[in-house]
C-alpha cells in the first residue's frame, strides 16, 4: 500500500471489504484475512489500523449505527407524510438490509465483540438504535395525532424490530421476505394504535 495515504481511506477500504465478504459469503466467512484479502492489502494493513480483529468488527457496526442515526432523522423528518404504515414498511426494509444483518448476527455470537459495543446501550447492537430509531419516529406521528394519543411507542417499535428481524433473518442468502408480510406484519402492530386516534 501506498504510504501516505489516509487512516479514512484505509478504514473505509477495509470496511468495504468486510460488507463485500459479508453480501458473498455470509458472517461466518468475515475473518481479518478475507478481509484484506478482498480489500487486496498486506494482511497486516488491518493490524496496524486496529488492534484486533473485534475492535476492527465494533468500528465496522458503529459505521452502520452512524448510518442508522442518519436514517433516523430522515425518518423522523418523514412524519406527517404518506401513511405510518408505508413509512414503517420502507424503514424495516432498509434497517434489515443483509449487512445490517450479517451484523447483527456477529454481535449475537461473538461475546467480545458485544463488550466493546456495550457502552452504546443495553441490548444488541443495532437493533437497539433501530427500536430507538422506531420510537422517536412514532412519538412524532403522535405528537401530530396520526396515532392515538396514548400509543405506547417503546413497545410498539419493539414488536415492529422484534418481527421485522424474525422475517428478514434465517432467509436463504439473497432472497427477501414477501413484501405482503412485512406489510401484514406492520399493520397488525400498529393497528389498533391508528384505529384509536379516531376515537
Amino acid at each position: 500500500m501506498p504510504t501516505g495515504v489516509h487512516l479514512r481511506d484505509v478504514r473505509k477500504q477495509l470496511f468495504e471489504a468486510a460488507e463485500r465478504v459479508l453480501l458473498r459469503e455470509g458472517p461466518n466467512a468475515l475473518t481479518s484475512r478475507a478481509v484484506t484479502a478482498e480489500a487486496d492489502v498486506a494482511k497486516g494493513v488491518l493490524h496496524r489500523h486496529f488492534t484486533d480483529f473485534d475492535e476492527f468488527l465494533a468500528e465496522l457496526v458503529k459505521e452502520r449505527i452512524a448510518r442508522l442515526k442518519d436514517q433516523s432523522a430522515l425518518l423522523q423528518a418523514s412524519a406527517g407524510t404518506r401513511t405510518v404504515a408505508e413509512n414503517v414498511i420502507d424503514a424495516l426494509a432498509e434497517l434489515f438490509d443483509p449487512v445490517s444483518l450479517g451484523l447483527m448476527s456477529l454481535t449475537f455470537f461473538r461475546d467480545e465483540l458485544r463488550k466493546r459495543l456495550r457502552h452504546q446501550g443495553n441490548g444488541l447492537p443495532l437493533l437497539v438504535e433501530a427500536r430507538e430509531m422506531l420510537s422517536a419516529y412514532l412519538t412524532a406521528e403522535r405528537a401530530q395525532g396520526r396515532i392515538a394519543a396514548d400509543a405506547e411507542v417503546e413497545s410498539l417499535a419493539l414488536s415492529l424490530i422484534g418481527g421485522g428481524h424474525l422475517l428478514f433473518a434465517g432467509r436463504k442468502k439473497h432472497t427477501l421476505p414477501d413484501p405482503t408480510e412485512l406489510q401484514k406484519l406492520v399493520n397488525t402492530v400498529i393497528a389498533d394504535a391508528l384505529q384509536r386516534r379516531l376515537l
